[in-house]
């Protein structure tokens, strides 16, 4: 094979970090769900979110089956519109809500909801008032103060449960993390404090580990803890715990080198470490539930931009320049992602290098892919995706420079639908009264 041969190849689509059903076709377009990238580019202009709904409602039947029913509760703030939480509740998961927004869009789509939980360290007023007015099963009580708030205000019988903090602080001593610590007495208080409220039933623990995690023993060693601490609540109070949430923080591929959580292995052995401490306290086993956001849809999510210019730095590090970015792109910037990007809709004929693909926003941190591998002869007008958007980019995008949030269409079956609409300039000029 000639080096013209190899360079014309498309990129190889590594299936722990692309939708399920990428696929390269003729000409160098890539597919989603059956769909032309290319095309709906064209259609629907660029930046666009594309989300996999074959992949989204394969994750969720994955984990559905590793930690059985009514064990699983999608975290709504990595991705949501209504029809992806009807995708979710078709799935059998229930749903983390952490806004009087998504509660609506929750019921809009039809979820069962009692199957929703209501989350978040600072509820607001309109929080409490739209989850209770839905009949939202669930709130998590991230504070002392919280106990004494819904106390006042949740319909009889509320079921809660208590976000604890039972391990130690990070490293460095800085915890800016909310829920009630075991250390000091803090989370003993607040079941106290529930225990004598009529109005609420305290139902379980619920916690936080962190976020990209593929680690066992965090978690395991987080199940010994909050064990212990139930078992002495149980002596205290006669709590009966019928649910232990782990939450999420589950650790996603965006790179083909990156590790992705073994989730049959990590579900067996968090039910035999569960059942191994419950014994050894001699207490009936709680129910374990898992609440993942970033694991279901990241992979799933694919963002297509169209290269503005192409330059080089001092150094002779090449910049692509793309039509998206800290607006569309946040998590790059925010949580340190670290995306890959391909060139598509025409085959490629000459071979790789490093470049950076950054925003169009004219700030540091505004970068796509800071060490993508793309075809030497890239140049404005092109195509690019870039793999592993489906969290916390369409959820997080915003106006920035009054730049217009994409639209966010989903692909199945050959077929792309809009989720969500393209912004208008209109549509954030509506706000502004100064007109």
């Amino acid at each position: 094979m000639t080096l013209t041969e190899r360079s014309s190849l498309p990129a190889h689509l590594d299936s722990m970090v692309w939708p399920r059903t990428a696929r390269w076709s003729e000409g160098g377009d890539l597919r989603v769900g059956g769909v032309g990238l290319a095309a709906l580019a064209a259609e629907h202009g660029t930046p666009v979110f594309v989300v996999d709904e074959t992949d989204v409602r394969a994750r969720c039947r994955a984990y559905a089956a590793a930690f059985g029913p009514d064990a699983v509760a999608y975290t709504a703030k990595a991705l949501l519109s209504i029809d992806i939480a009807r995708w979710i509740a078709a799935e059998g998961l229930g749903l983390y809500a952490g806004s009087a927004g998504e509660v609506r869009v929750a019921a809009l789509a039809g979820f069962d909801m009692r199957r929703v939980v209501l989350y978040g360290s600072a509820k607001t007023p309109e929080d409490l008032e739209a989850a209770y007015a839905a009949g939202v099963g669930t709130v998590v009580v991230e504070s002392l103060g919280e106990v004494t708030r819904l106390a006042a205000t949740a319909p009889a019988g509320q079921r809660v449960l208590l976000r604890v903090l039972a391990g130690p602080e990070p490293a460095g001593g800085h915890d800016s993390r909310f829920g009630v610590r075991v250390a000091g007495g803090e989370a003993a208080a607040a079941v106290a404090r529930i225990a004598a409220q009529p109005g609420l039933r305290l139902a379980g623990f619920d916690c936080s580990l962190g976020h990209q995690l593929n680690r066992f023993s965090l978690y395991e060693r987080e199940i010994g803890r909050l064990s212990e601490f139930a078992a002495a609540m149980r002596r205290a109070h006669g709590v009966e715990l019928e649910q232990l949430n782990l939450g999420g923080g589950h650790s996603v591929a965006y790179r083909p080198a990156e590790l992705d959580l073994a989730l049959d292995a990590f579900a067996a052995r968090m039910r035999a470490v569960l059942r191994l401490e419950a014994d050894r306290h001699g207490m009936p086993a709680p129910r374990l539930t898992v609440s993942p956001g970033r694991a279901i849809v990241a992979r799933a999510g694919v963002t297509v931009y169209r290269v503005v210019a192409v330059t080089r730095t001092q150094r002779g590090d090449r910049l692509v320049a793309v039509d998206g970015g800290m607006s569309d792109c946040p998590a790059t910037a925010l949580c340190g992602s670290r995306h890959s990007a391909v060139l598509l809709g025409r085959d490629a004929h000459a071979a790789s290098g490093p470049a950076a693909v950054v925003g169009r926003h004219n700030d540091a941190d505004d970068m796509v892919v800071p060490d993508a591998e793309l075809p030497t002869d890239v140049h404005p007008g092109d195509l690019l995706a870039v793999a592993g958007t489906g969290a916390y980019h369409h959820a997080r995008a915003t106006n920035f420079h009054l730049v217009a949030r994409p639209a966010l269409l989903a692909a199945a079956g050959g077929r792309a639908r809009v989720l969500v609409r393209r912004e208008s300039l209109d549509d954030m000029l509506a706000r502004d009264l100064g007109r």
